[in-house]
């Protein structure tokens, strides 16, 4: 049995670049969510946050999505 070490590294590579990014997105909407709450408590316009925090989530969603297709197909 021969181990191809740089295939694993890359594999390793790209499967941790992924979950910091995917870790970061949900973690700009969730910040985003609670500057919602923040402006919507101080009087002020909460859109962009709101806008922000939805594409952050729709972009986990859609990273998501395309790993589980990348599994199944």
């Amino acid at each position: 049995m021969k181990i191809d070490w740089a295939a694993l590294g890359s594999v390793f590579g790209v499967g941790l670049v992924t979950t910091v990014a995917l870790v970061a997105l949900f973690t700009l909407g969730m910040v985003g969510l609670s500057k919602q709450e923040q402006a919507s408590q101080q009087g002020g316009s909460a859109v962009l946050a709101r806008t922000g925090a939805y594409a952050c989530f729709a972009l986990c969603a859609a990273a998501i999505a395309y790993g589980i297709y990348l599994i199944v197909a």
